[in-house]
């Protein structure tokens, strides 16, 4: 395998360091792995980084120092839920990322903001320390806070959803950089935030082939059974989690199939209610529910070295169809086919690696899984159509050039041209 590896570098004789202030709001660091990795991959080329973030299970330390990088966490006692619910969460996400983007002032300093939605609000701050102090201010565009807002309530083009236009626009007009999670993503920037096109930098959120090492199978998390199909992500009202118990509900009782296990790895707001349903459906023996896994944790490198299948049951919506799903690129990056709706990112990510259900149909999705399962000869080609392609597109060994010169372009010049390795 060739791969482009940013290599670490030292600054100049003379030459400061760029400092960075990472502010991301949706998870903690460093288990958000796109955060995590845009971070280190700064540290390693001569950046002082810093990271403001929520506190999660397992993530409780106000402030902890970890490869050089310096996070800092704030409470955040829930996920918003409704207007009102988004207004409180926002509100008081801001007003921690203030108090704190003070503290790393004084800590450590830094010349540019980098602001990681959702929510679309944290270009406040970013605005504060640009207006006041010619700090610079990058955004990078995870999710589209609008369409999300649409996917979770189900509700219609309104009030609130314009603020969120308003709010994403505003976010761009502040933004001397953007970074798009994707070519659809990198669309709206132009043309409905009208970002100029030559400021906008696509940095997919692949995960990184250099740390993904070999792991045996553990025939344990089939509890019994011939076939593993697993689910890695969150569970929010846009994911599809109910679409998949339903799917599993069809392929265990109406297909007689007692010879499938599912792994559903994750949580979310939906996690209260995916586990009622698994019981309601009468799943809770061919269902194993994790809760969220550390990516290194012993028990997901089980499942997703056992697994067979990979699924992404998110529906057709705004939202998903232009969103790319880390899921999805987790199982190639393991060597998994998987089975997702028909999405215009999702077949972008996958093309081949995949079987594609129709519409939102839990029956089709059903059938789908059923036919790959039933078919190792299949698995195992798409798997490794589907490896190939993390390792030749979408792997983050081969995003850190574009973001790395987003970078330049936000300071103007580079600092000292970067140095790539071929490994």
């Amino acid at each position: 395998m060739t791969n482009q590896r940013a290599v670490a570098r030292s600054p100049m004789r003379g030459e400061r360091p760029r400092r960075v202030l990472m502010i991301v709001e949706n998870l903690p660091v460093p288990f958000d792995r796109r955060v995590w990795q845009e971070a280190t991959t700064l540290r390693a080329n001569g950046y002082t980084v810093s990271v403001i973030c929520p506190k999660g299970r397992g993530y409780e330390a106000g402030h902890e120092v970890i490869d050089g990088i310096a996070v800092y966490r704030h409470p955040l006692p829930f996920e918003a839920d409704g207007a009102l619910g988004y207004l409180l969460e926002y509100t008081m996400a801001t007003f921690f990322q203030f108090l704190l983007a003070w503290r790393v002032w004084f800590d450590r300093g830094f010349d540019v903001i980098h602001a990681c939605n959702p929510p679309d609000t944290i270009f406040v701050v970013g605005g504060f320390f640009k207006l006041l102090f010619g700090r610079r201010f990058i955004f990078d565009h995870h999710d589209l806070s609008p369409e999300l807002y649409l996917a979770k309530t189900g509700g219609k083009k309104g009030s609130l959803y314009r603020v969120l236009v308003l709010l994403e626009r505003l976010t761009y007009r502040t933004a001397d950089v953007a970074i798009a999670t994707n070519d659809s993503y990198r669309d709206v920037a132009i043309e409905r935030a009208g970002m100029s096109p030559d400021r906008v930098y696509v940095v997919r959120s692949g995960p990184a082939m250099r740390q993904l090492q070999p792991h045996d199978p553990n025939p344990e998390v089939k509890h019994g059974r011939d076939h593993l199909v697993v689910y890695v992500g969150i569970m929010g009202a846009q994911d599809g989690v109910p679409l998949l118990l339903e799917a599993a509900r069809q392929v265990v009782y109406e297909h007689g199939r007692d010879d499938v296990q599912f792994a559903l790895v994750g949580a979310g707001t939906e996690f209260p209610h995916v586990c009622e349903l698994t019981h309601t459906l009468g799943l809770d023996n061919q269902v194993t529910l994790t809760g969220l896994l550390p990516r290194d944790s012993d028990l997901m490198l089980d499942i997703l070295a056992t697994a067979e299948v990979g699924v992404s049951p998110d529906p057709p919506t705004e939202m998903n169809d232009k969103s790319t799903m880390n899921k999805t690129l987790e199982y190639m990056a393991h060597g998994l086919p998987l089975v997702q709706f028909d999405l215009t990112e999702g077949r972008v990510s996958a093309g081949d690696a995949a079987l594609y259900a129709d519409g939102a149909s839990a029956d089709d999705l059903a059938c789908k899984l059923i036919e790959l399962l039933d078919d190792p000869e299949r698995r195992e080609a798409m798997g490794r159509i589907g490896r190939e392609r993390i390792e030749r597109m979408f792997a983050w060994e081969r995003q850190e050039p574009a973001l790395l010169s987003a970078y330049d372009r936000a300071f103007g010049t580079p600092v000292r041209r970067r140095r790539y390795a071929t490994e």
